[in-house]
């Protein structure tokens, strides 16, 4: 089920993006009560260049171990608790109001939420909320009928078989355009399907027995299950077989693939496209990106080798899948259990009202952010964070210009795109309408699917639309920071502006070590491996001089081995052409930000603050955001899947490559993390 029915053509600070908010008055962190770089977090007995992220985190490391319910603790965890205690309050005020406007944001995100809470009446409802579904699948007869379906479930906000949205067109952004890609996949990816290794090998192995559970809990017999376990995970290794690596799909020219229907007719026969379209409610429009193309042609051969029997049982399986964290006790457990415990050696389940808020915050976000941002963001934090931003951008100006291996020419283009970033603080300036939805306060299930069909109708209604550039692709409470290149825009919510990354009354050290390095970041990501393809209007346009990109890619070469050199997990390395965009995003938003720093009155001075001298405390300041620990479970699962190096190595890598790092903490070639000059890499 997917509660934001779009795709992020950016990047992002982190692939999680968490619910959020701002913390209450009574926990609202001053100097006295909660600092942004606190000594105590250290463990002095570490030297700073042996590693770095132990010398500024080990003590806080030892003090906080994982709950149970989490698969890592860290900085934005921290936040996001705090956060949570902030809007649970809203939302209990919200559910337990009596005579809210009907349609009003507190009557639609209080019932949203008295219904996820009423576990009474999900335990009794079993299986019922998906009975119209799962008898739709029961009169399939034909591959026509089936498509029929799939389609229809698309349009009610269950996007099963493949992925469908609608954004604007990577060549020609001010319109909008339908877009295919590959799915279908109970598995994070076709590495899942396929990699060889211990880990993976005993995941493939727990998710095939896996999918008998399920079959068993919707009532089928041990035999019946275990066949049609067998026939479901051999047509999902099919779709795998046919689908993209991540590292693939980073591609963006590889995934703009534009047809129109006679083309994609062609190249997938057995796929009547003029069927999928009407059934997806696409009128007037003939043209398509198919991201990937392979995959549908496997999906046509599929269509007629896979027995219509087993495409029924399989679409059975992956509503229960789906809709299984909102249904009773045991399909929620059984999911959790593979889901959670192996896949990522989660102990415990997180609290329901947690979990509730998460739908929420998925579903009606921006109603949730009204109500979130009305009570606590604080303009002054807004204003702060914009001169931070403009600083930044300025001395992202300067880097530019100064640059020795690229052309005049393409500098220019450069300091356009960078000059012509969308800053967007906060929240959003234009709502969502949400007054065609409704919302009940007693059927948890129906209002996902009602508001999984909003958020269907919402993005097919752009189609023929100029493209809104006011539009956020994550909302007001959420705990990260994105880059979009189709808008050439950098986002800030409201719920990352807070401790540990940000607080306006702070000194400037600790705020540029920490918002500063997420905003250097998100600028940077324009200029990464795929933002660099995108030019100052948000078109996939290739606006470098042949000299001038292969210079970046040397460059960015060295940066790909620097992180693949890196064992991370016992013998797993990162995957260095994986990571490479967030990668380059860290080094280049870290030095951008020193730089920036250097500019304010502190960042001039030699005045100590606990002991520490403003570099020192920049530095400090950075790598306490990327506090964490991690279990291994996780970590794994992430090297695999995550674009992003784990947290230890996102804070050591970038320092070790900055000379104003090495003078701040008299770094010499005795300690372990020291690079010879000859090999530091640096981009942007």
């Amino acid at each position: 089920m997917q509660f934001r029915n779009q795709l992020l053509a950016g990047a992002a600070l982190l692939t999680m993006a968490s619910c959020g908010g701002p913390k209450s008055e009574s926990t609202e962190n001053t100097a006295s009560t909660r600092r942004l770089l606190d000594p105590a977090n250290m463990d002095t007995t570490v030297r700073p260049g042996d590693n770095f992220f132990m010398y500024a985190n080990g003590a806080w490391l030892k003090n906080n171990p994982i709950p149970e319910s989490k698969t890592r603790w860290g900085s934005f965890n921290e936040l996001d608790e705090n956060n949570n205690e902030v809007l649970h309050g809203l939302l209990d005020a919200a559910a337990a109001a009596s005579g809210a406007a009907k349609g009003s944001a507190e009557q639609m995100v209080g019932d949203f939420y008295r219904s996820g809470m009423d576990s009474n009446a999900i335990e009794r409802a079993g299986l019922t909320p998906l009975a119209s579904v799962m008898g739709r699948i029961d009169g399939i007869s034909d591959v026509g009928s089936l498509m029929d379906e799939i389609t229809r479930q698309h349009t009610q906000g269950i996007g099963q078989v493949f992925h469908f949205y609608v954004s604007p067109d990577d060549k020609n952004v001010t319109k909008q355009i339908c877009q295919f890609s590959q799915g279908g996949l109970g598995m994070p990816g076709r590495e899942y399907y396929f990699d060889k290794d211990p880990r993976t090998t005993a995941i493939r192995s727990a998710y095939q027995e896996y999918i008998v559970k399920m079959l068993s809990l919707m009532g089928q017999d041990a035999t019946t299950a275990q066949k049609n376990g067998a026939d479901i995970y051999k047509l999902e290794l099919a779709l795998a077989g046919a689908s993209l690596t991540r590292v693939e799909m980073r591609d963006p020219y590889k995934l703009y693939n534009k047809y129109d229907i006679n083309g994609i007719n062609a190249l997938t026969p057995g796929i009547d496209w003029k069927q999928i379209f009407t059934g997806l409610r696409i009128t007037g429009h003939d043209s398509m990106i198919v991201a990937t193309p392979a995959f549908f042609t496997q999906l046509a051969k599929q269509l007629k080798a896979t027995p219509l029997e087993t495409w029924k049982v399989y679409l059975k399986y992956h509503l229960v899948n789906d809709m299984a964290p909102f249904l009773n006790k045991s399909f929620d457990t059984t999911r959790f259990a593979f889901y959670g415990k192996t896949m990522r050696g989660q102990k415990a389940q997180e609290l329901r009202w947690k979990r509730v808020l998460g739908i929420v915050d998925g579903t009606v976000g921006e109603l949730l952010g009204q109500m979130y941002v009305d009570k606590t963001f604080k303009p002054e934090a807004k204003k702060r964070m914009m001169e931070l931003v403009n600083n930044l951008q300025q001395t992202y100006a300067e880097r530019i210009q100064r640059l020795d291996w690229m052309s005049n020419e393409t500098k220019q283009k450069a300091l356009a795109k960078l000059n012509g970033f969308l800053k967007k603080i906060g929240y959003p300036d234009k709502w969502k309408d949400y007054s065609t939805l409704t919302v009940t306060g007693n059927d948890y299930v129906a209002n996902i699917f009602a508001a999984s069909q909003w958020e269907y109708n919402y993005e097919m209604s752009k189609l023929g639309k100029p493209v809104d550039r006011t539009e956020w692709q994550m909302t007001p409470p959420t705990v990260n920071a994105y880059y979009n290149p189709a808008f050439n825009e950098i986002v800030f919510p409201a719920g990352i502006l807070q401790y540990p990354f940000f607080d306006e009354n702070a000194d400037d050290a600790v705020n540029y070590g920490g918002i500063g390095g997420v905003i250097g970041h998100e600028m940077t990501h324009g200029f990464d491996d795929q933002g660099r393809l995108y030019n100052a209007d948000g078109n996939l346009s290739n606006w470098w001089t042949s000299e001038d990109s292969a210079n970046f890619t040397t460059k960015a070469n060295v940066v790909i081995k620097m992180y693949g050199d890196i064992a991370a997990l016992d013998s797993t390395h990162i995957n260095g052409e994986l990571t490479e965009g967030e990668n380059l995003a860290d080094l280049g938003g870290l030095a951008i930000s020193y730089e920036a720093f250097k500019k304010t009155k502190q960042g001039q001075s030699e005045e100590k603050i606990d002991g520490f001298t403003p570099d020192q405390r920049f530095f400090l300041s950075w790598a306490q955001v990327w506090r964490a620990n991690t279990r291994p479970e996780e970590i794994a699962q992430r090297l695999k899947t995550d674009p992003h190096s784990p947290n230890e190595f996102r804070c050591n890598v970038p320092v070790s490559n900055m000379e104003a790092w090495y003078k701040a903490f008299n770094i010499s070639e005795n300690d372990k993390m020291y690079r010879p000059d000859s090999e530091r890499a640096m981009v942007w």
